[in-house]
């Protein structure tokens, strides 16, 4: 087996693995620098940063230290209850206009790719008029990064256990997908393997339903117990206690990308798929834990495949 590196570009959700910045402050120029030292990650998907001054820094940084660069409006979505499918035609509005504001911070720092969700799923009966609603939302997000260079991705959720998303199951996500290409080509989805137990879907049968628009994956772990304190979608790390993946569930992750052509081990150039950590120290651990759990698992799982 080849390097990785020359199969695909891992990244890091920064977000996730430096928590305390979620709020768009702290120490981003260090946290990249350290990053950057372990000569692993090839790629960084940051969140909102509220200095503009700072924004052009971490810019600089991240061209400096070679890594490329995505921008996760998640926190914004999620902190601000912002809902793209709301039946409410002025709430649609307002979370529209939200991130393109967020867009604008994603182009200030270089990045090539902007990852939203979907809101609330409303429940069966009204769930084609939230997809009606949910595409039309993308559409003039998509339209608006469009212009700025960036490419509109969203990420798969759970629609029944955390986060209780519209997408959601895979079939649904690729409909959606369809839907939006046909109008945005560069429109793509984010699948994460953390939040794949909580949709009770398996790789072999999702990815393949889903390759063909994905723009990027995340490799995870979740706990699916209710009375664990990590229940649910808090991206504990691999081998959590009671936790769902780890460097075999991994190892079947990775051989259905290969399966499924996602990654290509005759793959050459830059435009290499990303492959994204999303992992977030619990209580009593540190982000360098994180990072060693994630590294150790990573290369135990590569040597497998």
């Amino acid at each position: 087996m080849k390097n990785w590196k020359e199969i695909c570009t891992l990244s890091l959700v920064h977000f996730m693995a430096f928590p305390e910045m979620q709020t768009g402050e702290g120490a981003f120029i260090q946290s990249i620098q350290r990053i950057s030292e372990l000569d692993f990650f090839g790629a960084l998907e940051m969140g909102s940063i509220n200095s503009p001054s700072l924004r052009a820094e971490v810019r600089e940084a991240v061209s400096d230290h070679g890594f490329k660069l995505a921008f996760g409006a998640q926190p914004i979505i999620l902190s601000q209850g912002l809902n793209l499918n709301d039946p409410d035609h002025s709430v649609r509005v307002v979370a529209v206009h939200s991130l393109m504001t967020a867009i604008d911070q994603a182009a200030e720092m270089g990045a090539e790719s902007f990852v939203i969700l979907s809101g609330k799923d409303p429940g069966k009966e009204n769930r084609a008029m939230a997809y009606r609603h949910l595409t039309e939302s993308i559409e003039r997000l998509a339209e608006y990064s469009e212009r700025k260079g960036i490419r509109m991705v969203l990420e798969v959720f759970d629609r029944s256990v955390d986060k209780k998303a519209l997408v959601g199951p895979a079939e649904e996500a690729s409909g959606l997908a369809d839907q939006v290409r046909m109008e945005f080509p560069e429109f793509g989805l984010l699948y994460d393997m953390g939040h794949m137990p909580l949709l009770d879907e398996v790789p072999q049968t999702a990815l393949p339903i889903l390759v063909p628009h994905l723009s990027e994956v995340h490799l995870g772990n979740c706990v699916k117990n209710p009375a664990s304190p990590v229940y649910g979608d808090k991206h504990p790390r691999f081998g959590y206690p009671g936790g769902v993946n780890g460097t075999p569930e991994l190892v079947s992750f990775l051989r259905e990308l290969f399966k499924t052509g996602f990654l290509d081990a005759d793959a050459k150039g830059e435009n290499l798929p990303w492959v994204g950590f999303e992992i977030r120290p619990q209580k009593d651990e540190t982000t360098d834990q994180i990072l060693e759990n994630i590294i150790t698992t990573w290369l135990d799982a590569w040597s497998r495949v």
